[in-house]
């Protein structure tokens, strides 16, 4: 059973409307359905979508609430970024590109956007095959796709040109950080995760790689 709720999403994303709030729901029905025929995620978290998927998404608009060019690597299931793309239909001119290079699951994504009339595009692509098709994203962000070493040389091509990095991270995230450290310079600003007690949101800028690298 869903634990969905308005009051939950509104401490998660910050102000959301009721009629956002609703289509939510309706896209954790619509992802339960497909989930069970494609394997969206984890089947461990079929009963806890809403907290674990949903509202572990939405807390990035609240950390970026004026942002409007956005793209997500590596969209899946859609978490953080369809989540992200009913939230943005409330933010004028905003949209968000959907990056994913599995069929099934591309097919699914499209299929929400034309349902729920999001502002999002699906690039159907591999990451290093997506870079022309997305212009100057002032965010970019990634879940369980990546450590951060990797995730900071997919998204090098627009991170080092002033867009920003928004990356789930777990418990093991100050290895990670090290691990960048030795081949890039960044700033980095540290979220509490509002779902998990271990995580964060790493937000990364004004990327740079070391010189001689």
């Amino acid at each position: 059973m869903s634990a969905a709720s308005w009051a939950s999403l509104l401490e998660a994303a910050g102000p959301v409307s009721r009629e956002t709030f609703d289509r939510l729901v309706e896209f954790e029905t619509v992802f339960q359905k497909w989930n069970r025929r494609i394997n969206l995620a984890a089947q461990s978290t079929q009963d806890d979508v809403w907290r674990r998927h949903v509202l572990d998404s939405a807390q990035l608009a609240r950390i970026k609430p004026d942002a409007k060019r956005w793209v997500d690597l590596g969209s899946g299931g859609g978490f953080p970024g369809l989540v992200l793309a009913f939230l943005l239909a409330e933010r004028e001119r905003a949209s968000i590109d959907l990056v994913e290079s599995n069929r099934k699951k591309a097919s699914f994504l499209q299929a929400v956007v034309g349902q729920f009339n999001l502002p999002a595009k699906v690039i159907a692509r591999r990451i290093d095959d997506s870079y022309r098709l997305v212009s100057a994203p002032q965010i970019v962000t990634a879940r369980a796709l990546a450590s951060l070493p990797a995730l900071l040389d997919l998204a090098a091509p627009w991170l080092t040109k002033g867009s920003r990095g928004l990356f789930h991270k777990g418990r093991d995230y100050r290895a990670e950080v090290a691990e960048s450290a030795q081949r890039w310079s960044f700033d980095l600003v540290e979220h509490a995760s509002v779902t998990d007690a271990q995580g964060v949101i790493l937000e990364v800028s004004d990327l740079r790689q070391h010189p001689g690298l």
